[in-house]
Order: structure tokens, then C-alpha cells, then sequence
């Protein structure tokens, strides 16, 4: 079996896109010290009401952009009930994640008037394909052989992804503000001592991280899977706390970290399709992420020992 053709490398991109944003946003969230656990939550609402708001509008750009404000707002309301209400924003995202499971399946069923069952209880069929966010063949380049196949023909979600990790670096290493969140996120009170309001930083890093996973969670419902099912996001948000990780919390690592995990559930998808049992091939991305961990664990491990030991060195000299 070939699976080195066209389709399968195209269908990395695609699926590697709803990862890249939400690893953005772990990105973002862990230089200004944020560890933003609920992102599978945020994307699974910005999902739900992006695509339903499409529907009631009739327009998909609307659709995206209510996902944003969804996503903008989870993140807000994380954030009011961790740096003001000062619970724990590990079981304060644990409890967004469960909303964006049970809460939005329960929306679904109260919007939708739907009685039969989670299996029925989704938005899947509204979003059609003049609701569906459009692709862009890429002139001149789609006509180049392989190359062209590979690249051209994406949703625009997906190049505005790879975009973002440019202008993600930027923000973060090139702007006054991604200094700040740096600095608030390696130590609050020294940055708080220089005039920096530590609590609009971690507000306005909080938001752009939400922003970020609305756009994933419009990506899912509005092209990758044309509407909301339960559960539809299926880890990707965990994943991309898992890229953030493989990618040393830096944008180009972490977009590496994120295609990785794209081959894993393409190849997943394309053993499948050859009629093994699916059942055998779908914990490959969840293997490939705990595999991927343990190697990043080691490696960090080994840099931290020979950190020690040049330290260790210079001080007898």
C-alpha cells in the first residue's frame, strides 16, 4: 500500500489546522504563565455556536466571527474566576471542559428541540456548502505537480493558521506587549515592580489564547466536520497542550509538534481505510502524543543534567 500520495499529505494540513490554533493558544498561555487546560472546551463551544450562528445568519464570515467572540469570552470568564475569585485554573478549566461536552450537548438538545439521544442531539446538516468556509487554490502554484496538490486547496482557516505562528513570534518577541506577557509569565511581582498591570496582561493573554481556540472550534464545525457533534473535538485540545510542550513552548517547535500529530491521525485514517478495524487504529494520535512525551521528558532531562554538569565545571574553575 502507497500512502505517500496527494491526499494523505494534504490531509495532514487539514488536520493538523483545529491543533495549530488551539497550540497557539498554549503558546500564548504559557509565556504569560497560564496553563489553559480548557482549550478542548473553548473550541467545542466557539463550534457549537460558530455554526449556528452561520445558520441564523446565513453567512459564514459571521459564523467565525461568533466563534471567536465565544471563544474571547469562555477565556474571559476562566479568567474572572482564576485572577479574581482565585480558584484553581486547573479545576476551573476541567469544569469548561465538561461544559463544552454535557453543557453544549444540552444546549443542542434545548435549541434544537432534539428528544432522541446525544447519537441526534447535534447541529451536523445545517452548515452547508454555501455555509461552509471556503477554500482558496493558490494561483500558480496549484498547477505545480505534487507540490501544488499538497498546498493549494485548503480551507483559508488553514493558512491564516500558519500565518498566526509568524505573527504569533512576532507578538511575542517583537512587540511591547509580548514582552510583558513574557515577563509576567517568568515573574509577576518583577514586572509588576517596573509599572507592568500583571492582571491585564494574564487578561489579555487569556483572551487571545480564547481567540485563538474559536477560531479551531470554527474550523471543526464549519469545514472540517460541516457542523457540532458531541465530543467532535476529541482531544485536539489536549493535543495541543501536548505540541506546546514537543515545541519547547516556542511557535515554530510548536507548529512542528502539531504537523507530527496531523501524520498521526492521517495515518490513522488511511489504515482504516484499507479495511483494518478502526477500533485498532484510532488510539494511534493519542500514541504518538504519549510517545512524543516521553521523548521531550528524556530529552529535557538529559539538557537539564548537562546544564548541571557545565555548571558544575565552571564552578571548580
Amino acid at each position: 500500500m502507497n500512502i505517500w500520495t496527494v491526499d494523505f499529505f494534504y490531509s495532514i494540513f487539514r488536520i493538523a489546522t483545529p491543533i495549530l490554533f488551539a497550540t497557539l493558544a498554549a503558546v500564548i498561555g504559557e509565556k504569560g504563565g497560564i496553563c489553559n487546560i480548557a482549550l478542548e472546551g473553548t473550541m467545542m463551544l466557539a463550534a457549537l455556536f460558530g455554526s449556528l450562528v452561520a445558520y441564523w445568519t446565513t453567512n459564514w464570515f459571521v459564523g467565525v466571527l461568533a466563534a471567536v467572540c465565544i471563544g474571547v469570552l469562555v477565556s474571559l470568564v476562566m479568567g474572572f474566576f482564576s485572577f479574581h475569585l482565585k480558584t484553581d485554573i486547573i479545576l476551573t478549566g476541567t469544569a469548561i471542559n465538561m461544559i463544552g461536552s454535557g453543557g453544549a450537548l444540552f444546549m443542542v438538545q434545548a435549541i434544537t428541540s432534539s428528544t432522541l439521544g446525544t447519537s441526534m442531539a447535534s447541529t451536523t446538516g445545517l452548515i452547508s456548502k454555501s455555509l461552509q468556509i471556503p477554500v482558496w487554490n493558490i494561483p500558480l502554484v496549484e498547477k505545480i505537480p505534487f507540490i501544488g496538490g499538497v498546498i493549494s486547496g485548503h480551507c483559508i482557516l488553514t493558512y491564516l493558521a500558519f500565518l498566526f505562528v509568524y505573527l504569533t513570534y512576532v507578538l511575542l518577541y517583537k512587540t511591547p506587549l509580548g514582552l510583558n506577557i513574557r515577563s509576567v509569565g517568568e515573574n509577576p511581582n518583577a514586572a509588576s515592580s517596573v509599572g507592568v498591570s500583571v492582571l491585564k496582561v494574564r487578561y489579555m493573554t487569556i483572551m487571545i489564547g480564547g481567540a485563538l481556540a474559536g477560531l479551531g472550534g470554527a474550523y471543526m464545525s464549519m469545514y472540517y466536520s460541516m457542523g457540532w457533534s458531541q465530543d467532535m473535538v476529541a482531544g485536539r485540545g489536549f493535543i495541543a497542550l501536548a505540541a506546546q510542550a514537543m515545541g519547547a513552548g516556542e511557535p515554530v517547535g510548536s507548529m512542528l509538534s502539531a504537523l507530527v500529530f496531523g501524520f498521526a491521525q492521517a495515518l490513522g485514517i488511511k489504515i482504516s481505510s484499507t479495511g483494518v478495524d478502526g477500533n485498532l487504529v484510532a488510539p494511534i494520535p493519542y500514541l504518538v502524543t504519549i510517545a512524543s512525551l516521553i521523548v521531550y521528558a528524556i530529552l529535557m532531562k538529559k539538557k537539564e543534567k548537562r546544564k548541571h554538569s557545565k555548571e558544575a565545571l565552571e564552578g571548580v574553575k
